[in-house]
């Protein structure tokens, strides 16, 4: 059986915000921004990876869930308690100084980790952790 990743998704609070983020400092490219019945369904991919698409969606995006998981989705949110993403970099320490210049807010600075990879860390306009790693030569 081969089987790939095709889509993941992440929660953000305003797509446009989050395209500032992920197209305008990361450099990922807009694959899909459609809007349908009120909805809106925007996808971004690595140049280098096409194949893998992340979905930008709101707490509104899901049409089957209750207003009370909306509300508890967005609260989640603002706290920073949702899971974000994790890019791989070949110079983590050069990532690391293109997005502190973006304004983005810095929850870790590069250093070595106990597991094999050198990262660092931030948070997206939304909350969300993002991580960059580079595998560490041996």
């Amino acid at each position: 059986m081969d089987i790939k990743v095709s889509h993941c998704f992440i929660l953000v609070d305003d797509h446009d915000k989050a395209l500032g983020f992920y197209r305008d400092v990361l450099g990922l490219e807009v694959r899909t921004d459609v809007r349908f019945e009120g909805m809106r369904w925007v996808t971004v991919s690595p140049p280098n990876q096409p194949e893998l698409e992340i979905t930008i969606e709101t707490v509104d995006s899901n049409p089957a869930a209750s207003a009370e998981d909306k509300q508890k989705q967005a609260e989640l949110l603002a706290k920073g308690m949702l899971r974000g993403l994790i890019f791989v970099t070949d110079d983590v320490d050069a990532t690391f100084d293109h997005i502190r210049a973006s304004g983005a807010e810095v929850l870790q600075e590069p250093m070595d980790q106990a597991y094999g990879v050198r990262d660092c860390a931030f948070r997206d306009p939304a909350g969300n952790m993002i991580r960059f790693n580079q595998p560490r030569k041996k």
